[in-house]
């Protein structure tokens, strides 16, 4: 078994055969934060001639001149391989130890346990809690702040026809999706000089329900990196040219990932253009082969009492008990590479929140 450097796009030609695939965990990622600062690495384990396992991973210098690495979606690995897993990890943190890191964080597209729509554990379903244990042993610790969700929720597409998709949602949401095709909503495509729409929407949306929005720039080299790939589409719901709705979607793999979105308040109840936007893309979903509808996070496993309780309430009115699944992640972990630096950190940035 051998730790290796690869070329970018020899990571990519791994990552497009792996079951823990991210468009987080992409080449065109890494120059999204070089274009920010950070210094882009692809790594690999080589055995018998074969790559079993890679991340890309970035670094950045953020405290007293040391850096902090993370592997943005990653690494790929089937942590459930405690050999391949210890040996990895191992070399990623002297790698890091050696280059001036004091923190090594990863956040691996990678599913703890089987979950149902409602978020029970599924009888007789995968169990991955052996990764949990493998990273404590390696001295990694879970992050409870991190670039993904650690719950989304997903729709399988199982070689549905669209009819049958349609039938299957919820009646109250296919009723939301009819009743706005006849108001006269359309869906397009937003093209990039236009993204200002985009932005406009999800801006005033952010101010309505109190959560941070990406700036027009990160928008806009999105587009530049995943348009020309096909992975990237920022929708638009409109009626009489007045934009009503808009989502930004990334087409990854074998899968469509539904990532941000925002809606116009004064209209959302009259045309209900959110749920046009939905049904378009999964449409598009099941005419393209595309396995899994993946409607991104839910804040944490369904809780009728809990106040974002109605974001997963949407999402799964798309579905129904054998098409909806809740999906747990690992989570992010850190390793703290440089424990005097790393916790110096910590303590510091306590203090500052306080």
């Amino acid at each position: 078994m051998k730790f290796i450097t690869l070329e970018p796009e020899e990571f990519r030609k791994f990552a497009n055969k792996n079951p823990y695939k991210s468009f987080t965990q992409t080449p065109e990622i890494a120059k999204y934060r070089t274009s920010n600062g950070w210094t882009a690495y692809y790594f690999g384990v080589e055995e018998d001639g074969e790559i079993k396992a890679a991340t890309m991973l970035v670094a950045k210098p953020t405290f007293l001149g040391k850096s902090t690495f993370l592997a943005p979606g990653g690494p790929l690995l089937d942590f459930e391989d405690t050999k391949t897993t210890n040996f990895f990890l191992k070399n990623l943190k002297n790698y890091v130890k050696s280059h001036n890191g004091y923190a090594l964080h990863i956040d691996p597209y990678y599913q703890l346990i089987e979950r149902d729509r409602s978020g029970a554990i599924k009888e007789g379903g995968f169990n991955h809690r052996k990764a949990l244990t493998t990273l404590k042993s390696l001295g990694f610790k879970p992050k409870p702040h991190s670039g993904q969700p650690k719950y989304h929720f997903i729709m399988e597409i199982k070689n549905r026809t669209p009819d049958k998709i349609l039938a299957d949602f919820k009646r109250n949401t296919r009723n939301h999706v009819r009743k706005a095709e006849k108001q006269g909503v359309t869906i397009r495509e937003l093209s990039r000089e236009e993204l200002s729409i985009f932005k406009q929407i999800t801006e005033s949306t952010s101010e309505r329900r109190n959560f941070t929005d990406r700036p027009l720039n990160y928008y806009e080299q999105m587009y530049d990196l995943f348009h020309d790939r096909g992975e990237v589409k920022f929708m638009l719901a409109e009626a009489n040219d007045i934009p009503l709705s808009a989502a930004m979607f990334m087409l990854y793999g074998d899968e469509i990932i539904y990532l941000f979105s925002g809606s116009d308040e004064k209209y959302m109840r009259e045309y209900n253009a959110q749920y046009l936007i939905q049904w378009h893309m999964i449409k598009h979903a099941a005419e393209h082969k595309f396995k899994i509808y993946n409607f991104y996070g839910i804040n944490g496993l369904p809780d009728p009492n809990s106040k974002d309780y109605g974001i997963y309430d949407f999402k799964k009115g798309f579905t129904n008990e054998e098409t909806g699944r809740v999906v747990e992640l690992i989570g992010a972990h850190e390793l703290p590479v440089s424990p005097i630096f790393y916790y110096l950190h910590q303590l510091l940035s306590k203090l500052k929140n306080h």
